[in-house]
């Protein structure tokens, strides 16, 4: 996932569970607030209320001999109540106690919040309930709690696309130095020195880290050329020289039998070194891309010729081949390349084959992208093994010619291409080499 994704993610995350809290803490918040005020007014009126307790009307009340009378007082509407009663508990009592209760007012039930205040007057202990109702409280909690809730996520959603935008902007430097320099680290010859115009300080010390590591490599990148170079010129020209000698030694007609096998001896040496340097050059041109990757390549017309081309070695173990390529794919490539690979493939599908054995070679298209397969019926490996036949000199049957660098040659030409290998074997069952090209990118269909 791209860092802008998982910054808008988190973005998106990050609100959403800041607005779950804000709405469960809210309506708890406000319902405190609220009620806090209620119980002021309450307060207020309660002292009002004491205040009075002179008067007469509540002082006839006060000298009744009758405990069980009480005093009661409520609006029209039922919005308030006022209870005056005898205390049955006779100790002495002081203080406000708050809470919400319901109350039946003339066959009408009501939520009320309540103040409960125990006071002594002539030693006697009363108790008196002032109540406020809160149906419209409550109403009004729950009209606040939607509200805040659409409210909180109008901006949540408003600062997340503010965020969205502004993480653009900070970025755009950061994509500018993946697109125009670090997606060329493996072919510094295009790599672009010019420094992103930036203002973050971070980014710039990324770029300017960039640019010196590319300074870096390209040097290193022309040493190894030029050094590749001069192994050229300093092996195989003197390994030229001694096979040169060495043929005009054999035709002399004074050599006895056992001096003409040894020189054919050192003949066949000096042309392994040399395929084995030639194609260390090769592997060492194509990991440095030296090669052209611009031509179109008919897989079908190349690996005909390689069927023509290696009829003899075919007929020898009279190899059974099938051909079934059904799909017209034009890749884009280098064409000498793509033979070595697919020559290097097939002459290990003979060489390693069973004698009267079958070599089936199949495309297919999955998911976009084109397969072309080589398959054998021959000794086959096992998984510890086919997981190291790509590294050089690495050679799995010794009773086979070869210096084990073919593979190592498929796996730089693969690479070079962006074509990925899958290898799957048995023992005594037979290899499948599938190349996996990047279809449609860099693929043609006729």
């Amino acid at each position: 996932m791209k860092l802008k994704h998982k910054l808008s993610l988190f973005n998106i995350i990050s609100k959403l569970l800041l607005v779950v809290i804000l709405w469960i803490a809210f309506p708890y918040i406000v319902k405190k607030v609220i009620y806090n005020n209620a119980d002021k007014n309450l307060l207020e009126k309660k002292e009002k209320f004491t205040n009075n307790l002179d008067s007469k009307e509540i002082k006839d009340f006060l000298l009744t001999k009758d405990s069980t009378e009480e005093y009661v007082s409520f609006s029209t509407l039922h919005d308030e109540f006022i209870v005056l009663e005898v205390s049955p508990n006779q100790k002495k009592i002081n203080g406000n106690v708050f809470f919400n209760d319901k109350r039946k007012i003339e066959n009408q039930d009501s939520e009320y919040r309540i103040l409960q205040h125990n006071f002594t007057y002539n030693k006697v202990n009363y108790q008196l309930e002032i109540g406020s109702n809160i149906k419209d409280i409550n109403e009004l909690i729950e009209l606040l709690h939607y509200n805040i809730l659409f409210t909180f996520l109008g901006v949540a959603f408003f600062t997340f696309f503010i965020d969205l935008s502004y993480i653009s902007y900070l970025l755009k430097p950061f994509y500018k130095i993946v697109e125009t320099k670090i997606k060329l680290i493996n072919e510094p010859e295009k790599f672009i020195h010019i420094p992103i115009d930036n203002t973050t300080s971070e980014f710039k010390e990324l770029d300017t880290a960039l640019n010196q590591m590319i300074y870096r490599i390209n040097e290193l990148f022309l040493k190894e050329k030029q050094f590749i170079g001069n192994v050229s010129h300093e092996l195989l020209t003197p390994i030229s020289i001694l096979k040169n000698r060495l043929e005009n030694l054999i035709q002399n007609q004074s050599l006895n039998d056992n001096a003409v096998d040894k020189v054919s001896d050192s003949l066949q040496t000096l042309d392994l070194m040399k395929k084995v340097i030639a194609n260390l050059l090769l592997i060492s041109r194509i990991d440095n891309k030296q090669y052209q990757i611009n031509e179109v390549i008919d897989f079908d017309k190349i690996i005909s010729e390689l069927i023509e081309n290696l009829e003899d070695r075919i007929q020898e173990k009279h190899l059974v081949i099938t051909k079934n390529i059904l799909h017209q794919v034009h890749f884009s490539g280098n064409q000498t390349l793509i033979k070595i690979l697919l020559s290097n493939l097939f002459t290990n599908a003979i060489k390693y084959n069973n004698y009267k054995g079958s070599i089936i070679i199949r495309d297919e298209i999955i998911n976009h992208k084109y397969y072309l397969t080589i398959s054998d019926s021959g000794l086959g490996m096992s998984t510890e093994q086919a997981s190291q036949i790509f590294n050089r000199f690495s050679r799995i049957h010794f009773d086979q010619e070869g210096q084990g660098i073919g593979l190592a040659i498929v796996n730089s030409i693969a690479q070079l291409h962006q074509i990925e290998i899958q290898v799957t074997s048995e023992i005594n069952q037979g290899t499948n080499f599938t190349l996996i090209f990047p279809y449609p990118k860099n693929l043609i269909k006729s």
